[in-house]
């Protein structure tokens, strides 16, 4: 049997970026996915997401996002598609608030275009908002849209032209770990010096056991566009990117331009329902529409009060909201990217190239002392 020197299982973003570091590094390079490709159950599928300098105060993720930025321009040009356009992105919060203060703090730190406004200056430059006069605002003017689907089409293409091994529709059903690792599929098996275990909200069944019990809650997120009643009014080219810390309750809001469906916007809740990733369906999420509804009925007076379509993701979410990026404790070979909490698509080349250094025993380009799998607990063996 063939013993390829990596195999990657799971080929959302996280996984393909690995794969295509992977064989861009020159290692001969299997990638594994359970489903179809392309498919909509787990948490890479879709039009868009929200790429950004801002992190309030977590700016190691500031920092690995200048590279970020870089790598999508690379993916870009290799594979000639477009994959990011910028809009800007605006933060908004009550004074003193984690994620206004710690934006600009950052931004600044790291010299980032930025622009602040006040309660009045954010009437006046968006008056598609409503807000109470003690709320104000961060522009970070790097802040834009990803295409998603075509993102991880093109990682995925570019990983098959660099001579990788791509087997979708295939679930796996067992590892058995040792100084080559096997990997038993429903199809067959197969050997690998090393093996990453993307596998998105299946880490929950797959990492326990081996021994890895991380503290993951997986969760469905709907994704509500609604209809403007001017088509344009949240455009591109007139409201950017949107971020809100605990704007309905204890849960953020985050909103994208009408640039997937004319005239419709995307508007969503940062949260939502606890599921089984293979019975995400048995739920009710009717609070999370509630919540939205309520929420642009108050600030969203130009939308209308209905989301017209609904859509799903999936959010593997750590305590911390900080990713997995580590080795398995016993066998090094076997390497681990889980828990990316529902923003790190963005940085998804930087992680699939952090993940394949790991697999390579490089020094990592980053600290990844935040990732650990140990900080939760002394329970993974």
């Amino acid at each position: 049997m063939e013993v390829y020197d990596s195999i990657v299982v799971g080929a959302g973003i996280e996984g393909s970026s690995t794969a295509y570091n992977l064989v861009k590094n020159g290692q001969r390079t299997l990638l594994l996915e359970q489903f179809p490709l392309p498919h909509s159950r787990g948490s890479s599928h879709g039009q868009s997401r929200i790429t950004r300098m801002a992190y309030g105060d977590a700016d190691y993720y500031t920092e690995m996002m200048k590279e970020a930025y870089r790598l999508w321009e690379k993916l870009e040009n290799e594979s000639g598609t477009t994959i990011y356009t910028k809009t800007g992105l605006l933060a908004v919060g009550k004074a003193g608030d984690e994620l206004i203060d710690g934006t600009v703090q950052a931004l600044r730190k790291h010299s980032v275009p930025f622009t602040t406004l006040d309660g009045k200056a954010l009437r006046l430059k968006y008056p598609m908002l409503v807000y109470s006069d003690d709320i104000s605002g961060v522009e970070d003017h790097s802040g834009g849209v990803l295409f998603a689907d075509k993102a991880l089409a093109a990682f995925q293409g570019e990983f098959i032209k660099h001579g990788g091994v791509l087997r979708d529709n295939e679930s796996l059903v067992d590892v058995f770990p040792g100084d080559i690792v096997t990997v038993k599929t429903n199809k067959g098996s197969y050997r690998g010096r090393n093996l990453v275990l993307t596998v998105g909200p299946w880490a929950t069944k797959i990492l326990p056991p081996l021994g890895i019990h991380l503290p993951l809650k997986v969760l469905r997120i709907s994704v509500f566009y609604w209809k403007e009643n001017i088509a344009g009014t949240y455009g591109a080219d007139k409201f950017p990117i949107f971020l809100w810390d605990n704007a309905s309750g204890n849960f953020d809001v985050y909103g994208l331009p009408s640039l997937e469906y004319p005239g419709l916007y995307k508007l969503c809740l940062h949260a939502g329902p606890e599921i089984d990733p293979d019975r995400r369906d048995d739920v009710d999420s009717t609070w999370v529409l509630d919540n939205m509804k309520k929420f642009v009925a108050e600030h969203f007076p130009l939308l209308e009060p209905h989301p017209v379509i609904t859509e799903t993701c999936i959010y593997t979410n750590t305590p911390d909201h900080d990713f997995v990026l580590d080795r398995h404790p016993a066998w090094r070979n076997i390497i681990i990217g889980a828990g990316f909490s529902g923003h790190g698509f963005k940085l998804s080349p930087v992680v699939g190239k952090v993940l394949a250094e790991l697999v390579m025993r490089k020094t990592p380009s980053y600290n990844l002392s935040h990732f650990r799998i140990d900080r939760f607990n002394k329970s993974s063996k």
